[in-house]
């Protein structure tokens, strides 16, 4: 414990930027032997300025104590740079972070197709569109989405990812325990059930805005490929990409209007060259194949191999048993749940068409997916998909990951 307490401790070093942090361990070689040394040996190092060695020289554990309780109060698990499952990737970037806390599953990232997107916050509906539907096409297709939490083109990338069962990975650019913005509360629980939250900052650390832009070395440097969905000419999107241009990882480019100002970055990517146009998820997959044999699914017939198809079942199973779970209060058989509306059939009767109708009771019984809707109420494929739709749009039914649908109300025959 101690061991990871240095690491700690020498994270937390004020005044020591990131590539100090680094030489000073590459010069002392553990996390210990840099706590252990003075003043003199520090000033060996060269290019410390005097509040860094200051920093040094405060040789208190107290605040590494702090964290780690706050860590095991709140199940956040490290990642120190000397660990065996520290991303590869990652490691070899020009800083990489001395610590990463972790919310959620471990991810094998150096056997991952990773995929970083990035974009505007204030996305447009086309952004928000593009981003959503080539998210969701990575995940299916066997890629792990890397993203942040911001409002716009991070939280469709997640909302994408989550809706066929994840996983996905969210950086954050403070504490986990803080949720930024408020209103993904629901984001990050659903995140961290299926993928995973990282951040390089400790519990109760505030997202500010000089962290987002060093945040996003971590979205590229855990990734293979950086997509940019939207962005402005002058954007933090555009920094990201900066740092995977800088990190040799393969840039895209989503295209967009050519009077559109949230599109003028990425057509710039484009237009110079340093961006890839894509259209489809296979368009950024395909530069993949090659390297991870077996990984992906490229094509709109062709299968996923045995063991990616189970760990993507996996996935949903579990995406949809917790989306379910954290909004469904479960009470003892025969008590009526006070989260869940209930609908007299006869009223169903009258509100509602016959294929309606027919769906939502096909979908008494519990979550299941269009096909299984289609076996269930032998009606044609076009007629539930079109009852679906409408009901979802008057709140009876709500789409779960997986391509799942469940009502949301509870039906009375009485």
């Amino acid at each position: 414990m101690s061991n990871l307490k240095h690491w700690i401790w020498l994270s937390l070093r004020k005044g020591l930027t990131g590539q100090n942090c680094v030489r000073v361990l590459e010069h002392f070689g553990t996390p210990e032997l840099v706590h252990a040394a003075d003043e003199e040996a520090y000033r060996m190092v060269g290019g410390l300025t005097d509040a860094a060695i200051r920093s040094l020289m405060n040789k208190s554990l107290d605040q590494a104590d702090v964290v780690l309780g706050d860590c095991e109060r709140f199940g956040i698990q490290l990642l120190t740079r000397q660990d065996s499952t520290y991303p590869r990737l990652l490691k070899e970037i020009h800083q990489p972070p001395m610590v990463l806390y972790w919310k959620g599953r471990q991810i094998a990232f150096d056997a991952q197709v990773a995929i970083g997107m990035v974009g505007a916050r204030e996305a447009t509906p086309y952004g928000i569109q593009a981003a959503t539907k080539l998210s969701a096409e990575l995940t299916r297709k066997g890629a792990l989405v890397v993203t942040g939490m911001a409002q716009g083109i991070d939280a469709a990338c997640v909302r994408g990812a989550l809706k066929v069962g994840g996983p996905v990975v969210s950086v954050l650019a403070g504490g986990i325990d803080r949720v930024y913005p408020r209103y993904h509360k629901g984001l990050y629980e659903d995140v961290a059930a299926v993928g995973a939250l990282i951040s390089e900052y400790p519990p109760g650390t505030e997202h500010r805005g000089e962290h987002f832009p060093i945040r996003n070395r971590i979205i590229s440097g855990l990734s293979e490929g950086v997509i940019a969905v939207e962005s402005a000419r002058a954007s933090g999107t555009l920094l990201t990409i900066n740092h995977a241009l800088e990190q040799n990882r393969e840039v895209f480019a989503v295209p967009g209007p050519i009077d559109a100002p949230k599109s003028e970055g990425t057509n710039r990517l484009i237009q110079e060259g340093c961006a890839k146009l894509i259209m489809e998820a296979d368009d950024v997959l395909c530069e993949f194949v090659d390297r991870f044999p077996g990984k992906l699914r490229l094509g709109r017939s062709a299968a996923l191999p045995p063991e990616a198809e189970r760990q993507r079942l996996e996935d949903a199973a579990a995406a949809s048993e917790h989306i379910q779970g954290r909004r469904t209060k479960e009470k003892p058989a025969g008590e009526e749940r006070d989260d869940v509306v209930y609908l007299r059939w006869a009223e169903c009767k009258d509100k509602l068409t016959d294929d309606q109708r027919t769906v939502l009771l096909a979908l008494n019984g519990g979550a299941v997916q269009a096909d299984d809707l289609v076996e269930r109420t032998q009606l044609p494929a076009r007629r539930v998909l079109s009852a679906l739709t409408v009901l979802q749009i008057q709140g009876y039914v709500a789409e779960e990951s997986g391509k799942r649908f469940r009502a949301v109300v509870k039906l009375k025959m009485g």
